[in-house]
């Protein structure tokens, strides 16, 4: 459960490594349980806090894990999720769908002092459609058409794909075009207005493009096994716990 490299740091006078920190994070989604809960759990399992350098009554508090969430920014989670992504044999063929999550209950006399009124949020993943690994994932609470978030999330990974299949909500011809100017196929069927759009569906309907469904069986794990809400109540936090779920996904997949 835990990535971290041969050589580290070492942790500030009275404080904890990043990479632990980093660690504790990963294995509180994995155990799907809220920071007290899950710190109460790792105090029972010394060989796992023995693998990231910890020792039983080493443990920070719960406070301690909710700063680092907020200190460490969110390119530090995507350099993570991209380095769980190459624990696998990547296939250079992708699939990119969207799900969404739900935010947490909380009080009404919270939603109202918060301004808390979406309740679910838009999640769009590039999974491999052989491993199975989430390559990206792009997390917003506004209503963003799916074609303008696709190219987002495959325009940060165009150089590494040869394929990428999604359903018609992406049928966009610049996102066509713009994928193939980076010599990546493009399986993306067309929304039906002209007889020639029958024919260009055909073309695209093969092997590649039915193992689109693999975004949704990626969507169903990381649901079933982490949960379907997220726990954080302020936006930024909430993007990157659906960042780390995808990280503990990829690397359970790898063991």
């Amino acid at each position: 459960m835990v990535l971290v490299a041969e050589a580290k740091s070492p942790p500030p006078k009275g404080g904890f490594a990043d990479y632990a920190l980093v660690s504790l994070h990963c294995l509180r989604v994995y155990l799907d349980e809220s920071y007290r809960n899950a710190l109460d759990l790792l105090s029972e399992m010394p060989h796992i806090l023995a693998e990231i350098g910890l020792e039983e009554g080493d443990l920070p508090d719960h406070s301690t894990l909710v700063k680092a969430f907020d200190s460490f920014e969110m390119k530090i989670w995507r350099v993570l999720l991209r380095l769980s992504a190459q624990l696998h044999d990547l296939s250079g063929h992708a699939a990119i769908d969207a799900t969404f999550f739900d935010r947490e209950n909380a009080s009404k006399h919270y939603c109202r002092r918060m301004n808390y009124r979406v309740q679910t949020l838009k999640a769009t993943a590039l999974v491999d459609t052989v491993s199975q690994a989430v390559l990206d994932v792009h997390c917003t609470t506004e209503k963003t058409h799916d074609t303008q978030l696709g190219w987002q999330v495959a325009s940060r990974n165009a150089g590494d794909l040869t394929s990428l299949a999604a359903d018609k909500g992406y049928d966009w011809m610049d996102l066509r075009e713009k994928l193939r100017e980076e010599d990546v196929r493009t399986l993306i069927k067309h929304r039906i207005f002209r007889p020639i759009d029958h024919a260009h569906n055909a073309r695209v309907d093969g092997p590649r493009y039915r193992q689109r469904s693999m975004c949704e069986t990626v969507f169903s794990s990381i649901k079933r096994t982490h949960g379907d809400a997220v726990r954080a109540r302020t936006w930024y936090r909430e993007f990157r716990e659906l960042v780390l779920k995808c990280v503990v996904h990829n690397i359970k997949r790898a063991v």
